[in-house]
């Protein structure tokens, strides 16, 4: 991991700052635009996108979107037909054929998140092109966060954006599509360190990981980490308790909702021996909980699209950003705090060793599914 200086770096928090941002940064496009998202709702939110996209296509602006063969499957006819009419470029990774087929392959997915304008700006993060609210009945949008870059960096993310967008264009014969290759890097514009961490099953098959047990090990004061769906792996789980036993304050944030049943009592299996080594669990319930975020002593930040999960840490392609800066590390370590203050539960040792027996039979089974789904596919030192 190789940290970048000279950026300039924006916390954003859920689509409601993301999306404008966004936005209004394609419509300033002068050259290029690569937009990267797993999920591309056809919704308001999809349609204010796909409109930016396509004004940005038909002044004359290189227009690349790649979505995911599975969670952008249902991708709207009418964005395609918009998107084609301007000029802008399409690519779907990996679509979907063989929907009944369980095999290793299908869960390869481009999970990552992020957008690159002109070489010069940047967004990473873990906020699909969705609306923010899962249901009108909801009082809360959808708990993400996501981060605009300036400087440096950004050019980091469109080569990244931009190799793999190759890379697929080879894979379905369409030369024509290759990313032109006359951006300049931006020079520097701010004070900030941060480093770009990919994750694919080539070079980099581990390194959002690795980065994760360097900072976890090195960690003397707090850890906070806030993830959607968090089922770590033996080495993980190891640092984590032994960074409690040693001292540091760690604490995470995960989803108090279910969303899917398997996932979420099988995520549930991993509390005790968390608890009992002295992590803090806390359960968000406003809504749905999708960030992927991550404080080490108030110094180091991560924001990314990668889950601490077998999907994301060994299978999908991710991207995360950590940032050393104590600034931006302030700013999202108060943010988690406040959700662990106003919108969450903490999970008391106590009280998860007296659950009722229905309750420990409902997670042992969803946990031994997902051990044996582990085996299934390959895995059986990850659980």
């Amino acid at each position: 991991m190789e940290y970048v200086g000279g950026n300039r770096l924006t916390l954003l928090k859920n689509g409601e700052e993301y999306f404008p941002a966004l936005i209004a940064a394609i419509d300033a496009a002068r050259s290029e635009v690569f937009l990267e998202s797993y999920i591309y709702a056809d919704d308001e939110t999809g349609a204010r996108v796909t409109e930016a996209l396509a004004r940005a296509a038909a002044r004359g602006v290189s227009v690349h979107l790649l979505v995911d063969g599975f969670g952008a499957g249902d991708f709207a006819r009418r964005f395609r037909d918009r998107l084609e009419a301007a000029r802008a470029q399409l690519l779907v990774f990996r679509p979907e054929i063989a929907r009944m087929r369980l095999r290793r392959g299908r869960l390869r997915r481009m999970h990552r998140k992020l957008a690159a304008i002109d070489g010069q700006l940047a967004f990473v993060g873990g906020i699909n092109v969705i609306d923010d609210f899962e249901s009108r009945e909801w009082q809360a949008p959808r708990y993400d966060y996501a981060v605009r870059i300036e400087g440096p960096l950004a050019f980091e993310v469109r080569s990244a954006a931009a190799r793999l967008w190759l890379q697929v264009s080879w894979a379905k014969l369409r030369h024509r599509d290759r990313a032109a290759a006359s951006v300049q890097p931006p020079p520097p514009c701010g004070t900030q360190r941060a480093a770009l961490v990919v994750r694919d099953s080539l070079r980099h098959r581990s390194d959002i990981e690795d980065a994760y047990l360097q900072h976890i090990e090195a960690a003397r004061v707090e850890i906070v980490i806030a993830c959607a769906y968090f089922l770590p792996g033996r080495s993980f789980r190891r640092a984590l308790r032994e960074a409690a036993r040693r001292g540091v304050r760690v604490r995470l944030l995960l989803q108090g909702r279910v969303e899917y049943f398997l996932v979420h009592y099988a995520m549930l299996g991993l509390y005790g021996r968390l608890l009992d080594a002295g992590v803090e669990i806390y359960e968000y319930y406003p809504s749905f909980l999708h960030a992927k975020v991550a404080v080490f002593d108030r110094q180091v930040a991560c924001v990314g699209s990668s889950n601490i999960d077998p999907f994301s840490l060994l299978l999908a392609r991710e991207a995360n950003v950590f940032v050393d800066d104590t600034a931006f590390a302030k700013e999202l370590h108060d943010s988690l705090e406040e959700a662990m203050r106003s919108g969450a539960e903490r999970m008391a040792p106590r009280q998860w060793h007296r659950q009722p027996l229905w309750r420990r039979a409902w997670i042992w089974i969803a946990y031994g599914c997902a051990r044996f789904l582990l085996s299934r596919f390959g895995f059986e030192r990850y659980h």
